[in-house]
């Protein structure tokens, strides 16, 4: 079985895609679509790589990040922030968070998934170690 991705997002449709791209190449993929408790459900399902959207109901992707990383157990959890806003400070605040990629919408099929296999590869380094 594949690396388990969690997608916090709350598009359905972009949420959709994203799992259909991403299960078709042998990732595990849950997705969930609120800011409020997102931090409960990465807690609960531990996975391996996070893609979270910065704009969230509840709680914005950057608060959910940051209580994250300070958390023993997720500094580590490799995590793509997406979202619609391709800032210069966007950029600086996912990065400042602790955003190990950070793409704008749109994206490509392509652009994503090598993203994510990238992320991977980083999680497999570390269990090999």
């Amino acid at each position: 079985m594949g690396l388990h991705v969690l997608l916090i997002e709350d598009e359905p449709n972009i949420a959709e895609a994203i799992r259909f791209i991403l299960s078709r190449d042998g990732f595990l993929v849950s997705t969930h679509g609120d800011g409020e408790d997102a931090v409960a459900q990465v807690h609960s399902l531990r996975p391996d790589i996070l893609i979270l959207d910065v704009m969230l109901p509840g709680q914005s992707g950057y608060d959910i990040l940051g209580q994250l990383r300070q958390t023993a157990g997720f500094a580590d959890l490799p995590v793509l922030m997406l979202t619609a806003k391709g800032q210069g400070r966007d950029r600086d605040t996912a990065a400042r968070v602790g955003a190990d990629m950070f793409m704008t919408k749109p994206f490509s099929n392509a652009d994503i998934l090598e993203a994510v296999r990238s992320l991977g590869r980083g999680c497999a380094a570390r269990v090999a170690q």
